[in-house]
């Protein structure tokens, strides 16, 4: 068992050394590495130099207490995601609400066992790694994924998730309010699952589309506005030509050669013409048919959004 958590590099963070030696003795003798820091702003520095695995953290501390320093770390996009014990003296059912809702996955009252610690160490990173490879499977998948609560507020985020956010310059936590106020507001129409935001007022555009609701959790899509749209996309993936793809493109949406003429301001003969055209370029027979193609086309390129 101990061989799972050998080369786990666990940040510990309190103000009394004698604690921090005994943290330090029991993690190093189950396989891990250590990093020791006495206050929060430290710990800080050291979360964003080294990233460790997990962080234990005294919740007492002086210049910064180990609850704002769990906020700050969970407000930080890339340090977010590691967990976070606090191992204190403090045992009250208010003290240990306080560290959870501070971002803790766990509260340990001193005096510590260690045999304890290194046991709830175990199962939190294995927890934490599991959803690391979750977030890691939806990424590779192009799954510009985001749970936000009803408040708009983030839950999580998929690493291009955040890499889109940080075009917008919405990375901070600041800026992200912005979006939050938004969203929440946007909740309260009860959009339905494939409704989307063009959200407003940023220096990057960036469009959300619901993908589920449940128990007051609401995943969304970020996709980038810079984007190709739907008929360059249909251009990129039949290869037609720009005029073709635009005919099919509305074909598709169920619009008739009338509607398709009128939108592209041309009249139904050429509509006509073009669809020639594109029955010959995807070897189909009719229009029925070459718009299940794009639609085909569509959702397998909304896939990678």
């Amino acid at each position: 068992m101990n061989g799972n958590l050998r080369g786990t590099l666990v940040l510990a963070v309190d103000d009394s050394p004698d604690a921090l030696a005994m943290v330090h003795d029991a993690l190093e003798s189950s396989g891990m590495d250590v990093l020791v820091a006495l206050e929060g702003k430290q710990a800080l520095a050291i979360a964003e130099r080294m990233k460790p695995d997990m962080i234990l953290l005294d919740a007492l501390m002086p210049v910064m207490d180990g609850f704002e320093t769990c906020r700050q770390l969970k407000s930080n996009a890339l340090l977010a995601d590691i967990p976070v014990i606090f191992m204190t003296g403090l045992g009250d059912s208010e003290d240990v609400v306080r560290g959870l809702e501070a971002g803790g996955v766990d509260y340990l009252t001193k005096p510590i066992n260690p045999a304890v610690l290194v046991a709830r160490i175990r199962v939190h990173l294995t927890n934490a790694r599991l959803t690391r490879s979750a977030y890691g499977a939806l990424d590779t998948a192009g799954q510009n994924l985001l749970s936000v609560n009803d408040r708009g507020e983030q839950n999580w985020a998929t690493p291009q998730a955040y890499t889109l956010l940080a075009k917008a310059h919405l990375a901070a936590p600041e800026h992200y309010a912005l979006v939050a106020d938004q969203i929440r507001i946007w909740f309260r129409h009860q959009p339905a699952v494939g409704q989307t935001l063009v959200l407003a007022e940023l220096d990057y555009p960036l469009t959300i589309r619901m993908i589920s609701t449940q128990d007051g959790e609401c995943i969304v899509r970020l996709i980038d506005g810079q984007r190709a749209t739907g008929p360059a996309l249909l251009k990129q993936q039949l290869e037609l030509t720009e005029r073709e793809s635009e005919v099919i493109f509305w074909i598709a949406q169920g619009k008739t050669n009338r509607e398709v003429a009128e939108i592209l301001s041309m009249s139904p003969r050429t509509v006509n013409k073009h669809l020639e055209q594109i029955f010959s370029k995807l070897q189909v027979d009719n229009r029925t048919s070459a718009a299940a193609l794009a639609l085909k086309a569509l959702a397998q390129a909304e896939a990678l959004i």
